[in-house]
């Protein structure tokens, strides 16, 4: 009987699956956005008679979904700019989402008469933080420019590493015992620690790993695995697998540079498809859990309901929105430092940062997990409500910041990314890459035996085109240089690889040196990484 069970369960979520890349892909054909579409498709498919929910395990989102997720976010992340940026995004990751459980705590306790005070912070801590699958997504096809994204993507890295601590310091008193590993100080040290060591160990292990293995199928699948197994290991020491799933990222992110280009180009495949199919997945779930939500409602006041679930949305909105402001500014007005560091934020730019807080599925998944009685063995006070209003702040969140959002951007006028900048960097870099592939290519020349003119001849055109490709990052900003295909002889494409090394070891000075961004060094690598695949056919 439990294997019939488990097998339905099974094939309804590989229905859901299915549906979920079928509809995104649909909404990218129309370009409409995916997941607010898949959440609204979700929410009508609920209200369908004869639909029975599929209730979300916890378990899959925050051990399936969510490792593989944080780690494709922060392979895509910026090293650079996050460190430029380390304490906004810390008092938008740490000091927001802890301001946000006790508001959401002390006004759920007021209006919910079942919460206790407990039960109501962990309503507090479950949706206090944006979810980064959330953040990403609709950022992403928004074209938010890039300082806002850095700073959405870092906070939505790294917050819910804050909010699952605190949730579990709030659970363990409202169901009546104590964290296991000491008082809530010691238990969030040891998140950040714990998460932080494992990180770098475990990223370190596996840059090496790879490094030395050469073999780019089994570099991929090593890629896919790390991040399950990074998040279980800190999980299992009391760390955060949030932290150390995005520590161990971002140190594979920043030194993918070394890796071979096949392994590059075959990560940035695996990984942007896996991304598309676990987001759709993620949003289609969320709207799939109304009638579970509806369900648990019997017998409860409406009209309670109804108040709770506006005044915990609104103080879930209105504390982002007056928190972003107050960090803003405020330590401007206060420390010179940062007055001399730090560009002033247009208050367009700030205003988006403060209502791009969308909540997703991690949120759910932490509601769902709250147990149905406490230690006592009495019902966890006010879980049905507690599950309804994360519900509320979930959906709600995302309809009313996505739908919005676009509206906003245009109506305050927000630039999109900083293209133009972006191909002026890249031009400059790359006028130094190819001085750089013609002084290799002269030292090469220099120390080759005349036996005939075929390397000279190679060497001729490799010049010319070396030329061409410099002067065309000028006079066609931003646009590829596809137009460049492989020799037809062994000495070109020995000579050509040679060159391309030579670049590519500048855009990494660049970058390194700060004078071009991640994603700028991203774009020209790919680039590079596609010549080389053409030149080398071992």
């Amino acid at each position: 009987m439990d294997r019939r069970v488990s097998s339905v369960g099974g094939a309804s979520l590989l229905a859901v699956l299915v549906a979920s890349v079928v509809l995104a892909g649909i909404a990218r054909r129309y370009d409409v956005s995916g997941p607010l579409a898949l959440v609204v498709a979700g929410l009508l498919a609920g209200l369908i008679p004869g639909v029975d929910g599929i209730e979300l395990e916890p378990d899959l989102v925050l051990f399936v979904i969510l490792p593989p997720l944080l780690w494709s976010a922060g392979l895509e992340s910026s090293y650079v700019a996050m460190r430029k940026n380390t304490r906004r995004i810390g008092l938008l990751a740490v000091g927001l989402p802890l301001v946000t459980t006790f508001a959401v705590g002390i006004v759920a306790y007021h209006t919910v008469p079942e919460l206790t005070l407990a039960a109501a912070l962990t309503l507090g801590a479950i949706v206090a933080p944006p979810d980064a699958v959330s953040a990403t997504a609709i950022g992403r096809r928004l074209g938010l420019p890039r300082q806002i994204m850095t700073l959405l993507g870092g906070e939505s890295l790294l917050n819910d590493a804050t909010a699952l601590t605190a949730y579990k310091v709030a659970l363990a008193a409202a169901i009546g015992t104590a964290s296991s590993w000491g008082t809530p100080v010691f238990t969030f040290a040891l998140a950040a620690v714990g998460g932080t060591v494992i990180g770098l160990a475990t990223g370190s292990l596996i840059v090496y790993v790879r490094t030395w293995l050469g073999d780019s199928l089994v570099e991929s699948a090593i890629g896919l695995v790390a991040p399950f197994f990074i998040y279980l290991l800190a999980e299992e020491v009391h760390g955060s697998g949030v932290i150390a799933v995005v520590v161990a990222a971002l140190i594979l992110g920043q030194r993918s540079t070394k890796a071979s280009y096949a392994t590059r180009l075959q990560d940035t495949a695996v990984w942007k498809t896996l991304q598309f199919v676990l987001e759709s997945f993620a949003f289609l779930l969320i709207g799939l859990q109304l009638p579970t939500v509806v369900a648990e409602l019997k017998g409860i006041s409406a009209q309670v309901l109804a108040i709770a679930s506006a005044a915990v949305l609104a103080t879930v909105i209105g504390v982002r929105i007056v928190w972003v402001f107050l960090m803003a500014y405020v330590p401007r007005k206060l420390s010179r430092r940062i007055r001399e560091n730090e560009e002033a934020p247009t208050k367009s730019q700030v205003f988006i940062v403060a209502w791009a807080g969308m909540r997703g599925v991690v949120s759910l998944a932490a509601a769902f997990a709250v147990p149905v009685t406490t230690l006592s063995g009495e019902e966890f006070p006010g879980r049905p409500q507690l599950v309804f209003l994360t519900f509320v702040v979930v959906v709600g969140t995302l309809l009313l910041h996505g739908l919005t959002l676009p509206w906003i951007i245009k109506v305050l006028d927000v630039p999109g990314d900083d293209a133009h900048q972006d191909a002026l960097a890249e031009a400059a870099a790359q006028t130094k890459a190819a001085q750089a592939a013609a002084d290799r290519l002269d030292e090469i020349m220099a120390k080759q035996r005349p036996d005939t003119d075929v390397p000279e001849r190679a060497a001729t055109i490799l010049r010319h085109w070396n030329d061409r490709r410099s002067n065309a990052a000028w006079e066609q900003l931003g646009r590829s240089d596809d137009e460049i295909g492989e020799g037809p002889a062994a000495a070109f494409r020995r000579l050509r690889l040679e060159m391309l090394r030579a670049e590519r070891e500048t855009f990494i000075a660049e970058r390194d040196a700060g004078r071009i961004d991640d994603e700028v060094l991203r774009s020209v690598l790919r680039g590079l990484d596609l010549e080389e695949a053409t030149l080398d056919r071992d």
